[in-house]
């Protein structure tokens, strides 16, 4: 079963990819939608023992969080500590049981692919990026969002141009959505022909 790494820094459109991937018939492990189930459950109690305030209605209020965050940078490794051993498993969990389904190929979206070493993981690695310019303007559009929060983010992610550097296949998200879908589909037929010919025999 061939593992697909889907990343990309914050606003680059990783997320839209990989609903496309999906809606093309690829199984999608969502990280961004594994953390906000676990923030709503199993790791709720455990993320406000750490940051004591951040628990609102039984999950994890995330702008609380977001705000504790940006005063104390370094409680990221303490919040990591927390959610990536149990993301981890419930990739692990989506793994088996889309072997057990049979299936040729898988994606795993995950945001910080290269900067938890995710990347030696899969077998091929997608990056979807799009101009510097178009990525300020999607991030800031979000609620929430100011520049010194977009800052404090982009430091702690591999730069954009690392990650291009870094890709197998690479995503540009600048354009319309039709254009994208069209970029999904040529690199899904691309790794189906690769699979037939045994490119990935260890997949």
């Amino acid at each position: 079963m061939l593992k697909i790494g889907l990343t990309g820094s914050i606003g680059m459109g990783k997320s839209t990819a990989g609903k496309l991937f999906a809606e093309a018939g690829i199984p999608l492990n969502d990280s961004d939608a594994v953390v906000h189930d676990l923030y709503a459950g199993e790791a709720a109690p455990l993320v406000d023992a750490a940051f004591p305030g951040t628990l609102k209605d039984g999950a994890v209020d995330r702008h609380e969080l977001g705000r504790q965050l940006a005063l104390d940078p370094g409680g990221f490794k303490r919040l990591e500590a927390i959610v990536h051993p149990l993301v981890r498993k419930r990739e692990t969990e989506f793994l088996r049981q889309q072997r057990r389904a049979g299936a040729g190929m898988v994606v795993l979206d995950i945001p910080l692919l290269f900067e938890t070493n995710a990347w030696e993981r899969v077998d091929v690695v997608v990056v979807v990026s799009a101009g510097p310019q178009i990525q300020r303007e999607r991030v800031l559009a979000r609620e929430g969002m100011t520049e010194e929060k977009f800052e404090m983010i982009l430091s702690r992610q591999t730069p954009d141009a690392e990650k291009r550097r870094r890709a197998d296949y690479l995503i540009d998200s600048s354009r319309s959505i039709s254009e994208t879908k069209e970029q999904v589909l040529e690199i899904i037929a691309d790794l189906k022909t690769r699979i037939a010919k045994g490119d990935f025999r260890n997949a």
